[in-house]
C-alpha cells in the first residue's frame, strides 16, 4: 500500500479553529455554567436545578408556575390538568415568561397528563405544586408523599382534620419537605408583627379580632352543560357526583378566582380561604404552630355576638368584621397592632419600625416563599409553613366551620384533635370518599 503524509494543519487552520471554539464557548449562557449575576445573586447550573410538577393550573396553580420560574432556580417538566383550556393558559404564560426573560432558557414542550398519578410516576420530578380545589388536596398530597415526591401544597391544606393529619402522617413516614402556601409567613409586615408580640412590645395579648369572611354553604347552584375539554367526573374525584356549574370553574374568558370555595362540599368558605392566611399570623404570633385553641363558641346573639375562640391560656379570638378586610387586630395590655397585606399600625406608633434586637425573641426568616422551599428541599429541612404548621391552621378554620355548622358551643382537644364528649361534633372531622381516591385516615 503506498504511504500517504498526513493532511498538514497550517497556522491559518488552527487559529480559524481555535476562534471557532472559543466563540462556541464564550456565547454559552452564563446562567448555564452558574456563577453570580450582577446582583451578587447566583445562578444555577442546570445540573442543581430541581426539576417541579404542577397538579392544577388554573389562576392560582398559573399565578405559582410564574412564581417558581422566577426563582430561576427550576425547570417545570409536567403539568396535570382536567380542564384542558386552563391547561393551555397556563403553557401559555410559561411560553410568554421564557420569551421576556432569557435567563431562563428555551421554553420546552411538556406533556399535560388528565391523570395526576401519572405526573407522579415519572422519576425526572422532584417535587410537586398541588392547587387544585381543597376537596383534593389529601388524595394528592399523600400520594405525592408515597411516590417520594416533595410537595408545595397550596392553603387551606385540607378540607377536613383527618385529611390534614393525613398529609402530616405520610409527609413524617416518607421524609418528605413540604411547604404549604400561606406565603404570609415570608412577608416583612407579618414577621415584624409576630415578633413585636412574641417579645411583648405590646404586653400581653388579651383579645385578637380576625375579620375574614362568611363560612360556607351546602352546594345549590344550578346545574349548567359541562364545557368542551373538562373532565367534571375528574374534578370531582373524591366527592359525590354534583351538577356542574361555572362558578366552580369558570371559562378562562374570565380571569377570575371561582368559587368552588364557598361551598362545603370543596372549601370551607371564607373561613378557610382567608382564615387561612389571617389565622395562620395569629397562631405564628401565639406560638401555636404544634397546638391550637381549646374552645369555640358559635355566635349566639347574645354573649358572644361572634365566632369566638378561647386558647388554653385565657386570649380570646373573634371571628369579627371589623375596619380592615381580610385583617387582624390585637390587643394588647400595653399596645395594639392592626395588621394586613402590605400595611401594619401600631400602638405606640413607633412600633412599625422597630428593630429587634439582637437578643430578642426572632422567629424563622423566609423572604421568599418559594425559594424557601427549594432551599428545604436541598438542605432536607423544615421550611417556613412546614406540613403540621398548615394543617394546625387549617383545624383552627374547620372547628370553626363545625361550630357554626352545629350552632353550640364545642371543647376543643387539640392533643388528640377531637371535641370532647361530642360525637355529632366528631362526626364531622372527616367525610366520606370514593373508594378510588380513599386515603390511610
Amino acid at each position: 500500500m503506498k504511504n500517504e503524509k498526513p493532511a498538514s494543519t497550517t497556522r491559518r487552520d488552527f487559529v480559524t479553529t481555535s476562534a471557532k471554539a472559543l466563540t462556541a464557548f464564550l456565547i454559552i449562557p452564563r446562567y448555564v455554567l452558574g456563577g453570580k449575576r450582577p446582583d451578587g445573586s447566583s445562578y444555577v447550573p442546570p445540573s442543581d436545578m430541581i426539576s417541579l410538577g404542577f397538579i392544577g393550573t388554573g389562576k392560582q396553580g398559573r399565578g405559582l408556575t410564574g412564581s417558581f420560574l422566577k426563582t430561576g432556580q427550576v425547570r417545570i417538566v409536567a403539568l396535570s390538568e382536567v380542564y384542558k383550556d386552563k391547561a393551555q393558559l397556563t403553557i401559555n404564560a410559561m411560553k410568554e415568561l421564557h420569551g421576556t426573560n432569557p435567563v431562563l432558557g428555551k421554553y420546552s414542550e411538556m406533556p399535560v397528563y388528565n391523570d395526576f398519578r401519572e405526573l407522579l410516576a415519572r422519576k425526572d420530578l422532584d417535587a410537586v405544586v398541588i392547587a387544585t380545589p381543597d376537596h383534593w388536596h389529601a388524595a394528592m398530597a399523600v400520594r405525592a408523599a408515597e411516590a417520594g415526591k416533595d410537595i408545595y401544597c397550596e392553603k387551606p391544606l385540607s378540607l377536613t382534620i383527618k385529611e390534614g393529619r393525613a398529609m402530616v402522617n405520610a409527609t413524617r413516614k416518607h421524609n418528605r419537605v413540604f411547604q404549604t402556601g400561606s406565603m404570609q409567613r415570608s412577608w416583612p409586615e407579618f414577621r415584624q408583627a409576630v415578633e413585636l408580640i412574641r417579645n411583648g412590645h405590646i404586653g400581653e395579648i388579651k383579645n385578637i379580632k380576625v375579620n375574614v369572611g362568611q363560612p360556607p354553604i351546602p352546594y345549590n347552584l344550578a346545574e349548567e352543560p359541562i364545557p368542551a375539554g373538562l373532565d367534571w367526573s375528574r374534578w370531582l374525584g373524591p366527592n359525590d357526583s354534583s351538577v356542574f356549574n361555572s362558578e366552580l370553574a369558570p371559562p378562562t374568558s374570565k380571569d377570575v378566582y371561582p368559587n368552588w370555595r364557598n361551598y362545603r362540599e370543596f372549601g370551607g368558605g371564607m373561613v378557610t380561604d382567608w382564615g387561612a392566611h389571617m389565622f395562620d399570623i395569629v397562631q405564628w404570633a401565639l406560638n401555636m404552630d404544634n397546638s391550637g385553641p381549646v374552645e369555640v363558641i358559635a355566635p349566639d346573639g347574645k354573649e358572644h355576638p361572634f365566632l369566638t375562640y378561647r386558647y388554653e391560656n385565657g386570649i380570646l379570638m373573634t371571628h369579627e368584621k371589623w375596619e380592615w378586610d381580610n385583617a387582624i387586630h390585637f390587643i394588647g395590655t400595653t399596645g395594639e397592632i392592626k395588621l394586613k397585606r402590605r400595611k401594619i399600625e401600631t400602638t405606640p406608633v413607633g412600633l412599625s419600625e422597630k428593630i429587634i434586637g439582637d437578643t430578642e425573641q426572632h422567629v424563622y426568616k423566609s423572604e421568599d416563599h418559594y425559594k424557601d422551599f427549594l432551599n428545604a428541599m436541598r438542605n432536607r429541612t423544615k421550611p417556613v409553613c412546614d406540613v403540621e404548621t398548615g394543617h394546625r391552621t387549617a383545624s383552627v378554620c374547620n372547628i370553626g366551620n363545625i361550630a357554626f355548622r352545629l350552632k353550640r358551643p364545642l371543647q376543643w382537644d387539640p392533643v388528640l384533635e377531637q371535641f370532647k364528649n361530642d360525637k355529632e361534633a366528631n362526626a364531622l372531622l372527616g367525610r366520606p370518599m370514593h373508594n378510588k381516591w380513599k386515603i390511610k385516615i
